[in-house]
């Protein structure tokens, strides 16, 4: 099989056209200036706030397993135009093939900042980086699949007589914030379901008043962030003890990132509570005229009062009144339970395979490995599922 070389060299690419790598193809992602970085991101073609500078560079900091990135870089003159954070197919998924894959920044959103003025100029150096580097094939994963910046990189691959490969995709919630809050809301949940939400707030009232509270400076997202991780930890993720608080790699990230953001405007800390007592909350980064939800915390006593969905219907006005705000991603998985019936709208989102050169004997054995790759994960998503069903089964069978 053919190896990488660790560290930013790729070792030496063999395709047709013979290229050496280049040392500056690849660079730390910690090298490249965040004012720079910052002011791509403000003129990216397609938003995306999992990589701003505030959040990435945490992630790459101390988030579990995600940290020491490599960046492509795209400029003209000394200015930034194009960014892909970028990890190595070794490190990314333990496959020794000389292929890069989006450096994946804890969201669920790896769609490239392409400045919108050269965006066609800046997928293309990102390419011929990719490939000075020695890299074969490059895997964008959680890719906006019809989005302004796939555009951009599907046209300059069809210039070099090449074709993207979509290994998975999934259509994922989004919500037109655009419209009147209510009246989505009623054509997304109908009046019997509403009437039923309703019902179960003013339960929850009989706790304490119900109040929607939005953090948006740097020192109240610190403290509604407290609350945040108690709340997670306090739920079923901290059970399987994959709440953020428990690792303290992700603890660090997360304060560093939403502090980082909440100085720039693009982080807020939703919360809902019944009294004193907060009972959701959700993080919710901003970018451009869009959204993204990234995650919710939610106290379980009070499960039969709907405080996810709660939380939700509050963020849901609260996005639709902002007429700055477009649109928002729920960065949720395709079947999720809670967003799903609430957000109606639908976006593509899936993982690329972009081939470097063409007629390349070698992605065919990267693609290969990756089908192989996905159906181990298929077959051992199915043996959990089952010996997880035969444990629920357990006591029932016991009794008889």
């Amino acid at each position: 099989m053919v190896d990488l070389a660790e560290g930013a060299m790729l070792g030496r690419a063999s395709g047709q056209d013979g290229a050496a790598t280049d040392a500056h193809a690849l660079v730390p992602l910690t090298c490249l200036p965040p004012a720079a970085w910052q002011a791509l991101c403000a003129r990216a073609i397609e938003p995306n706030g999992y990589y701003l500078p505030g959040w990435e560079l945490a992630v790459n900091a101390s988030a579990s397993g995600r940290t020491d990135a490599l960046a492509l870089a795209a400029r003209r003159e000394t200015k930034l135009i194009g960014l892909l954070p970028v990890v190595q197919l070794r490190r990314a998924w333990k496959i020794p093939l000389p292929a890069l894959v989006s450096a994946h920044p804890y969201g669920t959103l790896c769609t490239p900042p392409l400045d919108r003025d050269m965006a066609d100029e800046a997928a293309g150096q990102l390419l011929q980086n990719a490939r000075a580097s020695g890299a074969r094939a490059l895997i964008l994963r959680d890719m906006s699949l019809a989005g302004a910046a796939m555009q951009a990189i599907g046209a300059q691959l069809a210039r070099d007589g090449l074709r993207p490969r979509v290994l998975q995709s999934c259509l994922r919630a989004c919500l037109d914030a655009t419209r009147d809050a209510e009246a989505l809301l009623q054509d997304a949940l109908g009046a019997k379901k509403l009437k039923e939400l309703r019902r179960q707030r003013r339960r929850l009232g009989e706790h304490g008043t119900v109040t929607f509270d939005v953090a948006r400076s740097s020192d109240d997202v610190a403290a509604a962030l407290d609350v945040f991780l108690a709340l997670e930890t306090s739920g079923w993720k901290g059970t399987r003890g994959t709440a953020l608080a428990q690792d303290q790699g992700d603890a660090t990230f997360i304060r560093r990132a939403t502090r980082a953001l909440a100085e720039t405007g693009q982080c807020e800390i939703v919360t809902l509570r019944t009294g004193e007592t907060p009972v959701a909350s959700g993080i919710v980064l901003r970018q451009q005229s869009r959204a993204f939800f990234f995650k919710i915390g939610v106290d379980e006593r009070f499960a039969k009062y709907s405080p996810g969905v709660q939380l939700t219907l509050d963020l849901t006005r609260h996005l639709c009144a902002d007429s700055t705000i477009a649109s928002a991603d729920s960065t949720a998985s395709a079947d999720h339970p809670m967003i799903n019936p609430i957000w109606r709208g639908r976006f593509a989102v899936g993982d690329v395979l972009i081939p470097l050169r063409r007629n390349d004997p070698v992605v065919g054995l990267i693609h290969g490995a990756l089908l192989a790759r996905r159906h181990g994960l298929d077959l051992a998503r199915s043996g959990a599922r089952l010996i997880r069903s035969w444990r629920d089964r357990r006591p029932h069978d016991a009794a008889h």
